[in-house]
């Protein structure tokens, strides 16, 4: 036997980490374990991604189809459909709230990071579990309760919140504005604060459990690309989501309160309000400090998850590790720098335009290093074109074509004649929305084996990405041409003006038609996860022949993770197709004297790090007598 089949090899004979028998409750609904929490985070994300979807497609049809009857759809959404059987354009905005909301913040937030970072931090550091498990099962729940809460808000008589995802004042301070600016904005915004704080709790335990909970010779050096993405967005969502809670604090004082922080010199029905000295670009700068942050806190782990796959499955070492670190590390440092370039159009200083501009267009430097370092990993390798490989070069497609649209809008005055048409939705779509999405596929397709014992069938997999990437293109692509000509977002209708009538009656249909094709193609991912978890093969120890530390455990590990003693750590995480080994891949725990690769000179110093590293690790007493 060699002594990669050795390492990986079930250590039967070691003594199980001992914890207490718990009754269901605990251990599948109120559980401490970041294996049951990250499954719980994966299928509220699941969920909240076919709702927020299908709300991009109701108000797709208003669009593609402005003069269709809608009358077929009165029995799912009763009086949102009119007596003329059209959309009811109060509907129509909050569908777009709604629709971003969810997407960005209960998709592709909680559901990605949520998922992973719970599921992998503690299996790839070698830990037993999160630093504080408590607290990891308090930060779901209160996402599942600001879940409730939002999901609720649907339902009320004057509908959902309605004043766009980005909530701008004055429109979602006065109560009294619109009808999605009554009991629906409070309960946004009730619910974005129990979501933050789900967030801010979150991210404490990542941080935490990365810096003390490694195991042996997990040395900063030797983490997997995956890890130092989960730390830097959950740094990210440390500094940036307060700000956002502060935001939305000071919107319900002036809602509720009397006070004028956004609000100032407005009338109602010709009645004056008492606000004066408020100023609703106060709001901007708030939620902008977070919101482009909150860019990379979604991208930055499906960038993670894309390193680790295309790795394994070109059966290469990642290309570049240190510069894919730092490139990072640059792109969180520049992520705090650059918000007021989503605020061109405010009427600020053309010179403090020119900044931010400058600024943004360097964060596209270390956006291209991780492109390049992509592309040469995949270059020359010997490439295994599994669903999750197919969704890493996707991602990666997607982060080109839409960051380069990121380059045209950073240009100040190009930005002021893009900023409210199609153009900059097709751009956040693919670089944000679609392409962290396809990190979240590849994440499922990779880990499932792991996180459920099964295989998920590839031949589904492979048609559903085909279908995925095929449609995204078809729908966002054409969006960057009416945007151009001029098509502006949040319309409720088109046909009322002449030069939108003609020009683009065809392209809306066309993008709408896309549109639903594509979310019809999700349910063959939905239909592939469950019914692979009840009937899918099962799982080998180590189905993608990977080196990170997560395939030595159990094919079902239980709560702590390792059987007996937690393996300690020898090498980097990205041992592929070394001359002079045995196998095409090394896993993290296999000594350096136990492989041929030993012979180089330069790993003297390694072998002899190995003599001399502790005989224990600290995580084996870590939670004992708690579990």
């Amino acid at each position: 036997m060699s002594a990669v089949e050795t390492i990986l090899a079930p250590q039967v004979q070691a003594q199980e980490h001992e914890h207490e028998v718990l009754p269901f409750w605990r251990q599948y609904i109120f559980s401490e374990d970041h294996k049951i929490i990250a499954k719980q985070y994966m299928i509220s994300g699941i969920f909240w991604a076919i709702l927020g979807a299908g709300m991009s497609v109701l108000f797709r049809i208003q669009l593609g189809f402005p003069k269709a009857s809608l009358g077929w759809l009165k029995p799912l959404l009763g009086g949102w459909i009119t007596e003329t059987n059209n959309l009811d354009p109060n509907f129509y905005l909050a569908l777009v709230t709604m629709h971003g909301t969810i997407m960005v913040f209960f998709v592709l937030t909680a559901g990605l990071s949520g998922t992973f970072s719970n599921f992998l931090i503690p299996l790839q550091i070698g830990a037993r579990d999160m630093a504080s498990g408590f607290m990891n099962m308090l930060s779901f729940w209160f996402f599942f309760v600001s879940s409730v809460i939002m999901f609720y808000s649907i339902f009320i008589s004057t509908g959902p919140a309605a004043g766009g995802w980005v909530i701008y004042p004055p429109l979602s301070a006065l109560p009294q504005a619109h009808p999605g600016s009554e009991l629906g904005m409070t309960l946004w915004l009730v619910s974005m604060t129990l979501f933050i704080i789900s967030a801010l709790l979150g991210g404490i335990n990542y941080i935490t459990t990365v810096i003390n909970l490694r195991t042996r010779g997990m040395t900063f050096d030797r983490l997997p690309l995956t890890i130092w993405a989960f730390l830097i967005t959950a740094i990210l969502g440390l500094i940036s989501f307060p700000v956002l809670l502060s935001a939305a604090l000071l919107l319900i004082f002036d809602r509720h309160f009397g006070t004028s922080f956004y609000l100032s010199e407005i009338y109602i029905k010709g009645e004056a309000l008492p606000n004066v000295g408020g100023s609703p670009i106060l709001f901007q700068h708030l939620f902008w400090f977070l919101g482009h942050p909150e860019v990379y806190i979604v991208l930055l782990p499906a960038l993670g998850i894309t390193s680790e796959v295309i790795a394994t499955n070109s059966r290469k070492p990642i290309f570049g590790y240190h510069a894919m670190i730092y490139s990072m590390i640059g792109i969180a440092f520049l992520a705090f720098i650059v918000w007021a370039h989503h605020m061109f159009v405010t009427g600020m200083n053309p010179f403090l335009g020119s900044v931010f501009m400058f600024l943004t267009l360097i964060i596209a430097i270390p956006s291209a290093v991780k492109a390049f370092n992509y592309i040469t990993t995949l270059w020359r390798g010997n490439i295994v074109f599994t669903p999750a490989m197919l969704f890493s070069i996707g991602l990666v497609s997607l982060f080109v074509t839409g960051g380069l649209t990121g380059i045209i809008l950073g240009n100040s005055a190009l930005d002021i004649q893009l900023h409210d048409t199609y153009f900059v939705v097709a751009h956040f779509h693919i670089v944000m929305g679609a392409a962290s999405a396809f990190g979240f596929f590849a994440g499922v397709y990779h880990w499932f084996p792991k996180m459920f014992g099964r295989m998920m069938n590839q031949t589904q997999g492979q048609i559903h990405f085909w279908l995925t990437f095929v449609g995204i293109y078809l729908i966002f692509f054409p969006m960057h041409y009416i945007g151009i000509a001029g098509f502006p977002r949040r319309y409720y209708q088109f046909t009322s003006f002449d030069f939108t009538k003609s020009s683009f009656a065809d392209l809306n249909m066309f993008i709408s038609i896309a549109a639903a094709l594509t979310f019809a193609g999700q349910f063959i991912f939905l239909w592939n996860v469950f019914y692979s978890i009840f009937k899918g093969k099962k799982a080998p120890l180590n189905p993608w022949r990977s080196s990170t530390l997560e395939w030595t455990t159990p094919v079902n590990p239980g709560h702590g993770n390792w059987v007996g003693e937690i393996p300690a750590v020898y090498r980097w995480p990205y041992d592929y197709s070394k001359p002079g080994a045995t196998e095409d891949f090394i896993p993290q725990n296999v000594p350096y004297s136990q492989t041929t690769e030993s012979n180089f000179p330069h790993e003297t110093a390694l072998i002899a790090e190995e003599k001399n590293m502790l005989p224990y690790s600290p995580n084996d007493q870590f939670r004992t007598e708690a579990h």
